[in-house]
């Protein structure tokens, strides 16, 4: 054992007298799953729908949502309508929602709208607890909630969705107003 740590150690200086670095790998971190999205026919609020992906990009680690390129097939697709926000899961990180302009037209803070939305997709139900700091309460909070940042509960959850292989069932999400 000891003659294997001399040689180690006179190894490494060789190779540092040459200029060669030696490292020793840890354990590779695994790439973030990434979801394209579509937000082609989210109309007025792109810039939104972009804002409430960057707001989860910003606090997940294990899946990054990137508006869709060119030629790919997107995994969700985010459309604008007069309605209710709602959205509509296939599977973990696939499906569809809407910006409804009902929420906004009654003042609710739309990179909230956003980012909760996109939550539903991400593997996160709606739990109206009425606490602005918990960003799937919803419509349940207050009005004047402008805070749209997942809560450490709700970034761990998606993290979490998205280290394992976790199943969620599709699911239709609507606000309640």
């Amino acid at each position: 054992m000891l003659l294997r740590r001399i040689a180690a150690a006179l190894c490494a200086t060789a190779l540092a007298a040459v200029g060669v670095q030696a490292t020793s790998a840890g354990p590779a971190a695994a790439a973030p799953r990434v979801l394209y999205y579509d937000a082609g026919q989210a109309q007025e609020f792109r810039s939104v729908v972009d804002q409430g992906a960057q707001i989860w990009n910003s606090r997940v680690t294990n899946v990054r949502l990137v508006p869709v390129p060119a030629g790919q097939t997107p995994n969700i697709r985010v459309y604008a309508d007069n309605g209710w926000p709602r959205a509509i899961t296939t599977s973990l990180g696939n499906g569809r929602w809407y910006m409804g302009r009902e929420a906004v037209n009654d003042g609710y803070y739309q990179p909230r709208i956003a980012a909760h939305e996109f939550g539903h997709l991400l593997g996160l139900p709606d739990r109206r607890t009425g606490l602005c700091s918990d960003l799937m309460s919803g419509s349940s909070a207050p009005v004047s909630c402008t805070n749209a940042y997942p809560s450490t509960r709700e970034a761990t959850t998606v993290n979490t969705n998205f280290a394992t292989a976790a199943a969620v069932a599709p699911q239709v999400y609507a606000w309640a107003g």
